[in-house]
């Protein structure tokens, strides 16, 4: 098939093949992937500007998304690909196999550094998903920042460039530029940028940025980042959120707020300050229960209500047939799932692999149940439905995101409806309160980046 890109996949591939070192924090559905495989065969075959390309990414996008993207289209379909995947002898072999292309996930970055030292042999880097890269601690981060030297030309690509807010530029800024444009330290950004906010016995917890401290950073990187919208430049069905209440009965009620007491009146008689590690146990605990079941000890679910399943089977009702994607957050979520839906004669799949992902899009399944961690990333599941259903939701604005844009995205041609089970003062409300905060942020993030096409052909013309 023929590679027609849209006009503002033609401005993103010129500033690709222009810019050595560039962001393209492209909303989910822009078509990230194919953008950056058509400015690689360009640079590659063209200008012969690279010679060996690695792509970090998602472990399952690295199995199979950037292969069957690149093999869809005529010309880039040259390129060789090769995934560097599995077992330490698997990947040394993949490394020796002659390729363009090498894929690694995320996780082996470390292991790459230290396998080839000083004889690093890609002068280009694809980072796929850079938030991930967002934790200068991270031992990713510090491996990939070692080979700086090594690397001509660096693409981070991302629809979620601050899940938790601009603090989050700086890493991702920092492998482009080394620190030249928001500082070379991170603790430096954060004095410079940022003001402590919420803390306990000097420990701090978060950040706020400073006034006009938003300004400024997006002024200071808007050379090296380009920022679009798919609203802005696609033709989407409309998005709807649609909150479903989820009432506690009698004795759920008890039970939750017995818990949420105990734990808490137990951190605080310990005499020891709640911790984020504590506070986390707790929300985790908190969080189960609210969907209707929690882990002991030794790890076994203890079904204490059915407040949301009963629900969520009422929302499966009211389909009336039409398919659902529906995610959930704990295991004991998932079993207790299978057995409601066991008894209604509804094709019920959970999203393990390719097989899953086709029969989904092929129209072979009534609910494909799935973990946002697995479904977050590559996948495009947009002919299979157009209802999402969080039996339970998590913290992770990106996730968040990231896995509602499995459905609501380029070929959907229903409007999407994202329904949320949320028991009613639980955490299920906090963190539906948490995911929308955080979208203010990075919502401003993207708008102040946006990139203006018109004025790029004007200066182009002139």
């Amino acid at each position: 098939m023929e590679y027609r890109p849209h006009a503002y996949q033609k401005y993103c591939i010129e500033r690709v093949l222009n810019t050595p070192k560039l962001a393209l924090f492209l909303d989910m559905g822009l078509g990230k992937t194919s953008i950056a495989l058509a400015a690689i065969y360009q640079l590659k075959y063209a200008r012969f500007a690279v010679r060996r390309v690695l792509v970090i990414a998602p472990k399952k996008v690295a199995e199979a998304t950037w292969q069957r993207e690149a093999a869809k289209w005529d010309g880039i379909g040259i390129l060789r690909m090769m995934a560097v995947l599995g077992t330490k002898a698997q990947r040394v072999r993949a490394l020796n196999t002659p390729a363009d292309v090498y894929i690694i996930n995320r996780e082996n970055v470390p292991w790459l550094v230290d396998y080839y030292k000083n004889d690093w042999p890609f002068d280009m880097v694809v980072v796929d998903e850079s938030s991930s890269f967002k934790n200068p601690s991270a031992k990713r981060f510090r491996a990939l920042t070692h080979m700086y030297g090594h690397i001509k030309r660096t693409l981070l690509l991302t629809g979620t460039p601050s899940p938790n807010g601009i603090i989050d530029l700086w890493s991702q800024v920092y492998l482009l530029d080394r620190g030249e444009r928001l500082g070379r330290t991170f603790t430096g950004f954060r004095e410079r940028y940022f003001t402590p906010g919420e803390r306990s016995r000097g420990v701090i917890y978060t950040y706020e940025p400073k006034a006009g401290a938003k300004d400024s950073i997006m002024s200071a990187i808007g050379d090296i980042c380009v920022s679009m919208r798919a609203a802005d430049y696609l033709e989407l069905p409309e998005l709807i959120e649609n909150v479903v209440p989820v009432v506690l009965d009698a004795k759920a009620r008890r039970a939750y707020d017995d818990m949420e007491r105990t734990m808490a009146l137990e951190l605080l008689e310990s005499g020891e300050a709640i911790t984020a590690m504590s506070a986390a146990a707790l929300s985790n605990k908190l969080q189960q229960l609210a969907n209707g079941a929690v882990y002991d000890e030794e790890r076994q679910a203890h079904e204490l209500h059915a407040c949301k399943l009963d629900a969520f089977m009422e929302l499966v009702e009211q389909l009336h047939g039409k398919s659902a994607l529906v995610f959930y957050n704990f295991r004991h979520d998932l079993a207790r799932l299978r057995t409601a839906l066991s008894r209604t004669g509804l094709r019920v799949r959970e999203l393990r692999g390719a097989a899953d992902e086709m029969a989904w899009n092929a129209g072979e399944a009534d609910i494909l149940l799935a973990h946002p961690a697995s479904a977050a990333y590559g996948l495009n599941l947009q002919d299979g439905g157009s209802h999402v259903v969080w039996f339970g939701l998590n913290w992770s604005l990106e996730m968040y995101q990231q896995a509602n844009k499995r459905l609501h995205r380029q070929g959907q041609k229903q409007t999407v409806i994202v329904h949320h089970l949320v028991a009613l003062g639980t955490r299920d409300e906090d963190i539906l309160r948490a995911i929308s905060m955080k979208g203010a942020a990075q919502e401003y993030v993207l708008e102040s980046l946006k990139a203006r096409i018109d004025k790029y052909r004007k200066a182009k013309s002139a």
